[in-house]
């Protein structure tokens, strides 16, 4: 114990806590409000998924034509996924991508709700309890701002391993009301980085239990990143979730979700990466290597499904 204690203090200076120093200095604007979260919620109550998808049209034109930031934000993707189209086609790209992301957000609220069952299809599902079975760490599951990863993790359920996220609370009192995205349940717990050596010593014992740590792999918020090649261009990524599991030598299985119709996802889970140091070699190489790889998995997902990703961060300024 004290030994991990010790390697994880070394390990949280990489990885954990350099980037929560800096990421105070981030400021996000927040979006959502009670009301327009009590709006579809009843609109949801009164006419169903279907029918309530239909007053996104108007909501997210609001946000094409009134939010600068957000669109500004879309276009660093679509501009990289769609190249050769003119201004006005990339932000015909945005809208899509903004009604694309609303239908998800009330997926979302109606799964926790209870108010609707999607039908969710998990590719990988053997492959996956194999690996939990025959590997004697738990695993990192990678996930990104593409499709609905809420959604996704319901489908777990049936493996039976709980499932740790590693997130900070969530900042708009909205959201987290509406959306419970930090409450915790039987089969799901939250790690926060901000706790004692950044949560790094849990996430070790959670691991070494054979339970499933949940982290996201796009994103950076000031973290520590690798140059990766990601849409034709030089793009950063952090390489946090990988250098846990070198440690650790747990497995990285990378999670995708796609909405397929107004009622299901197919989850897939079949995408997985063994991040092993080799005294041989430079140990950022090796990570640049893993994080090239998860780039290549997430390029070919949205280069199939370009409107649901959801990064609105610009991956591609260093």
């Amino acid at each position: 114990m004290v030994l991990r204690k010790y390697f994880a203090k070394k390990l949280v200076r990489v990885v954990i806590m350099e980037p929560i120093e800096r990421s105070q200095n981030i400021n996000t604007k927040k979006r959502g409000n009670k009301f327009g979260f009590w709006f579809f919620k009843a609109l949801l109550k009164l006419f169903g998924l279907r029918k309530t998808y239909g007053f996104l049209y108007i909501v997210c034109l609001y946000y094409l034509v009134f939010d600068r930031h957000a669109v500004s934000a879309a276009l660093s993707y679509t501009n990289k996924r769609f190249p050769d189209c003119g201004y006005l086609i990339r932000l015909l790209h945005v809208y899509r991508l903004l009604i694309s992301q609303g239908k998800q957000l009330i997926d979302r609220y109606a799964s926790v709700s209870g108010h609707t069952t999607f039908d969710i299809q998990l590719n990988g599902y053997n492959e996956l309890i194999a690996l939990l079975q025959n590997n004697k760490q738990g695993i990192i599951l990678l996930t990104s701002h593409i499709g609905n990863w809420q959604i996704a993790l319901t489908a777990l359920k049936k493996i039976g391993r709980t499932v740790y996220l590693l997130m900070r609370p969530e900042d708009n009192i909205a959201i987290r009301s509406s959306l419970n995205i930090d409450k915790e349940h039987d089969d799901i717990k939250i790690i926060s980085p901000e706790q004692y050596l950044g949560g790094i010593v849990e996430i070790m014992d959670v691991l070494k239990k054979g339970h499933i740590v949940s982290i996201m792999g796009d994103r950076r918020y000031g973290a520590k990143s690798v140059e990766v090649a990601f849409l034709r261009e030089k793009a950063w990524f952090p390489f946090s979730g990988f250098a846990v599991a070198a440690a650790v030598e747990s497995p990285v299985v990378v999670l995708l979700s796609n909405k397929v119709s107004s009622h299901k996802y197919i989850v897939d889970v079949s995408n997985v990466i063994y991040p092993r140091y080799d005294r041989k070699y430079n140990k950022r190489q090796q990570l640049h290597q893993w994080v090239q790889n998860y780039a290549e998995i997430i390029e070919a997902f949205v280069k199939k499904y370009p409107y649901q990703c959801f990064l609105f961060h610009d991956v591609w300024s260093e």
